[in-house]
């Protein structure tokens, strides 16, 4: 069995703490009823812990009655990401009035990965949350089929022989004091409509350009056109979804062809990131050179997929990517998985053919074939596209890379981020 310390001592200086790191908010803070004490988990690293340290997770304890003594049990539970139970402790607190504690569960872990942390008193809720140990020491080996590359090259030569039809139009109402604004429509692989918001600077010049991959099924947006003079922005809406969600015949996307690899709806949308990076390298004012991308969760896959299958990106920035290490995925959170295993049991697929079809699309068997530098935004806290999901694909790539991991952020990404994003692409312009 696993090594497991508890180490209990007193704290003479009065109560206090913070949350530290990248965060998103720092909600460490319970407090209970009027005879309860006051619970704070202190952000220690950030969270995530590296080296041959093992997590240590502090409580600080703090007694606010003035007149009377409080006493607690505070239970400390581990498990994985995926729920095994690894550890529960439970330990008595009794406080004085207006004393204070920290208390300090240091564990082990068996492997490098992502743990949910449970904390109680009394039977109560304290808090819950993620943990990381060692992100970049996950094994999620890849399982591309012998004819990966081939199923992706004759969808590229089929794409290639789709007239774009390129279509642009002003639109005036949207123009601002620095940059102009256009609907882009254009036919991509089986000559599906796409569309999307391109804003370019009002001066003459050549300007780098970033390609922008909505979530799935995100509102369609348009950058803002009184800010940002030095770069043109193409914020893509894929088959189906944002600006081409009222023609949408694809319902939930996630499952729309979902028999077969040819049919699958992915099939196309990944195409349609390729047909984006087609039409700006027809634009007279975008600098080829300097093509960026990037997108968050659904963006964020498709940010992955784009820097593997167009080499013609100086880099990439995905954050909380989805559509990755699905076995994994479909076992640490319900959503897409119960869509997608249900949509399955409709059409009597099995779970094998089922994993064959998405491994063509899962971004951890497309991320070694990156060849440009890559920034990578992950939420500790996410439900939806959960870290461990994240660092499969992140991992296999071999290029330069740098991550960052937001410890109180869930599904999302703090204002900090975009600056991470952009002065990485400053970084990388040639």
């Amino acid at each position: 069995m696993k090594k497991f310390l508890l180490i209990l001592f007193v704290v003479i200086a009065p109560f206090c703490g913070s949350a530290i790191g990248l965060s998103c908010n720092s909600s460490c803070l319970y407090a209970g009823e009027k005879d309860s004490l006051i619970y704070k988990v202190r952000q220690n690293d950030d969270w995530v812990f590296y080296g041959k340290n093992s997590p240590e997770i502090e409580i600080s304890v703090k007694n606010p009655d003035s007149e009377e003594s409080v006493n607690n049990k505070v239970t400390f539970l581990v498990s994985t990401d995926k729920g095994k139970k690894l550890y529960e402790f439970s330990q008595g607190v009794s406080l004085s009035p207006m004393d204070s504690t920290v208390i300090s569960f240091g564990f082990d872990v068996p492997s490098p990965g992502f743990y949910k942390i449970l904390l109680k008193h009394d039977g109560k809720l304290i808090k819950k949350f993620n943990i990381g140990f060692e992100p970049e020491k996950i094994i999620s080996p890849p399982d591309p089929k012998p004819d990966f590359r081939e199923f992706w090259d004759k969808a590229r030569t089929e794409l290639a022989s789709v007239d774009p039809q390129y279509k642009v139009k002003k639109l005036r109402k949207k123009c601002g004091s620095l940059k102009n604004v256009y609907l882009v429509t254009m036919r991509s692989l089986g000559g599906v409509e796409i569309s999307g918001y391109y804003v370019v600077p009002k001066n003459k010049g050549v300007y780098p350009v970033v390609v922008s991959y909505m979530g799935y099924g995100a509102k369609p947006w348009c950058p803002d056109p009184d800010t940002d003079g030095g770069r043109i922005w193409f914020v893509l809406s894929v088959r189906g979804q944002g600006l081409n969600q009222p023609g949408n015949i694809y319902g939930d996307w996630i499952t729309y062809g979902l028999g077969s690899r040819e049919t699958y709806y992915y099939r196309g949308a990944y195409m349609d990131l390729i047909r984006a990076i087609d039409f700006v390298c027809t634009r007279k004012e975008a600098d080829k050179n300097n093509i960026f991308v990037e997108g968050g969760s659904q963006g964020g896959a498709f940010t992955f997929a784009a820097c593997a299958l167009d080499h013609r990106i100086a880099a990439g920035a995905p954050s909380i990517p989805f559509l990755s290490d699905f076995r994994d995925y479909f076992s640490i959170v319900p959503w897409p998985g119960n869509n997608v295993l249900k949509k399955c049991k409709e059409i009597g697929m099995s779970d094998e053919k089922l994993y064959d079809v998405l491994s063509y699309f899962d971004i951890k068997n497309l991320a070694g074939w990156i060849k440009c530098p890559i920034i990578m935004a992950s939420g500790l806290q996410d439900g939806t596209c959960p870290p461990h999901i994240n660092f499969a694909a992140y991992n296999q790539v071999v290029t330069h890379k740098m991550y960052y991991i937001f410890p109180n952020c869930g599904h999302s990404v703090p204002v900090l981020w975009y600056n991470l994003r952009d002065n990485f692409f400053k970084k990388y312009t040639k």
